[in-house]
């Protein structure tokens, strides 16, 4: 049997709010304190307060030196040099108290410095900024408009294209050593080859086999391996070579006929020379600096006098003053 329903239990549990009147809510609001509206500071339309650090009432006050100056520039008398400072001796030459609690050396300077004379002061030299004075003259502004760098002089070096950038001698002597087209090799070499000359001591000359007129000393050598290089090469370069000429003395026999050599080709000849003494040198260890050493070694021997390439340097000499009597001079 279903329970019975209690109507009066209904009622409890539904809220009754009975029905506020327009009148009495219009004078609640007028009653109550209005309430102030305010802005922001991004929505103000006032300017922000003036930036007063540029104002004059707002700067430090100046040294003693600085009012004097000015006052003295109102005037019209002569004030003291603002850029020389105040002397320690002005301030406390009235302050007995003062010089006693003076460093004894600054104490001893006072007595005997003479009138006029500034021994310490107290400013500072005035530097530009918060870095160090530039002592050379301010660098020039550009040429032209729109360029940082200034442009380059004409005419233009030789020495600035990136296949010139290396010595001559260097160069050439690179391209010598080069086998099966492996550049890269050669010059691995070649930096082995200075490097070797560099660290290498003093060479000590043969009075009987002297290197060029005007070759540095021995000791200075070293520190300049492109120049030991050069030297070591042109001391045993020939001046000419024998070019056998056939029929030239009659019935179909050859003469040898001396010819002038230019720079390029007497530096061949004798870079030739010196590394073919240096494939006969025994190799000391492996590796592949092995080639390089044995040429360096050999270039100390050339600048020495000890090395084989001076003799053959003689015989081409001999025979190319023989066969001088060959040759066929126009009248």
């Amino acid at each position: 049997m279903p329970p019975r329903l209690n109507l009066l239990s209904v009622p409890r549990t539904i809220a009754y709010r009975p029905k506020t009147d327009a009148l009495a809510w219009q004078a609640n609001c007028i009653a109550q304190p209005s309430l102030t509206l305010r802005r922001n500071f991004a929505e103000s339309k006032e300017p922000p307060a003036a930036d007063k650090s540029k104002n004059p009432d707002t700067q430090p006050l100046g040294g003693v030196t600085e009012e004097a100056a000015k006052t003295s520039d109102i005037i019209g008398t002569e004030g003291p040099d603002i850029e020389q400072g105040t002397s320690v001796e002005e301030v406390v030459k009235r302050d007995k108290e003062a010089q006693k609690m003076l460093p004894k050396v600054m104490q001893d300077s006072l007595k005997s410095t003479p009138k006029g004379f500034r021994s310490f002061s107290t400013t500072a030299s005035r530097s530009q900024g918060m870095g160090l004075e530039e002592s050379g003259p301010p660098p020039p502004p550009p040429i032209m408009p729109g360029i940082k760098f200034s442009l380059p002089t004409l005419p233009i070096p030789s020495d600035a294209h990136l296949k010139y950038r290396y010595d001559p001698v260097v160069k050439q002597v690179t391209n010598l050593l080069m086998r099966h087209g492996k550049l890269s090799v050669a010059q691995r070499n070649m930096s082995l080859i200075l490097t070797h000359l560099r660290t290498s001591p003093p060479p000590s000359i043969n009075p009987s086999r002297p290197l060029l007129p005007g070759a540095p000393p021995p000791s200075h050598l070293p520190l300049n391996p492109i120049l030991y290089l050069s030297l070591a090469i042109d001391s045993v370069a020939p001046l000419l070579r024998l070019r056998s000429q056939k029929g030239a003395a009659g019935g179909g026999v050859a003469l040898q006929i001396p010819v002038p050599l230019g720079l390029r080709q007497r530096r061949r000849t004798a870079v030739e020379w010196i590394l073919a003494a240096a494939t006969k040198r025994r190799n000391r260890g492996s590796g592949k600096g092995g080639f390089a050493q044995r040429v360096a070694e050999e270039l100390i021997s050339v600048v020495e006098g000890k090395s084989s390439v001076w003799e053959r340097r003689n015989a081409i000499h001999k025979l190319g003053v023989a066969a001088r009597a060959n040759l066929i001079l126009k009248r």
